[in-house]
């Protein structure tokens, strides 16, 4: 499956920048209600959200005007970096000066580190492809699954192109579904 959408990518190349506007149309008003049903939720400790966003490789949506929109709004966003073999940590992102060429030649974060991670609310997750029951088909190397697995308070949003939807995907036991997909 991951071949079949790596080729679907291909074929879609040139619409991928208009379909990434459109999916970030979807994504800003469920990120804005989300944030204000948790302002609600406290309104005692009411605080702008901690959203854990990503920072889009070539094939993947492109939500940072997304994310600069929700740093100017005062959310704090952070994005993983990879640190090792299966592991990442959060870095928090304020600015693209907080983003430098990593490994591959891709964009890491390399703004202060972030480890409160019971305040994250919302979790923008990218994926190969998903389904109508929130399975997700991540690259192969489990980083979200880990990480989602072990902080399951966090409202989960899978992110995709509308071709990157498909009837099933298959699933693991340790696979972690999304709790919606917007693309």
């Amino acid at each position: 499956m991951r071949e079949q959408m790596r080729e679907a990518k291909k074929q879609h190349h040139a619409q991928l920048p208009t379909l990434s506007t459109q999916v970030v149309e979807h994504l800003s008003p469920l990120i804005s209600q989300l944030s204000s049903l948790n302002c609600q939720l406290s309104i005692i400790n009411c605080q702008l959200s901690i959203i854990l966003a990503y920072w889009p490789l070539p094939d993947e949506v492109d939500i940072t005007p997304l994310i600069d929109r929700l740093v100017a709004q005062g959310h704090t966003i952070l994005l993983p970096k990879v640190t090792g073999e299966g592991t990442m940590e959060l870095r928090r992102y304020t600015s693209r000066d907080d983003m430098a060429e990593g490994a591959f030649h891709i964009q890491e974060p390399v703004g202060e580190p972030f480890a409160d991670f019971d305040q994250i609310s919302v979790a923008l997750v990218p994926g190969m492809a998903f389904d109508a029951a929130g399975h997700r088909l991540g690259r192969g190397k489990g980083y979200y699954d880990r990480f989602l697995a072990a902080h399951p308070g966090i409202h989960k949003i899978g992110v995709c192109f509308p071709f990157q939807r498909v009837a099933e995907v298959p699933s693991e036991e340790h696979d972690i579904m999304m709790d919606e997909v917007v693309s």
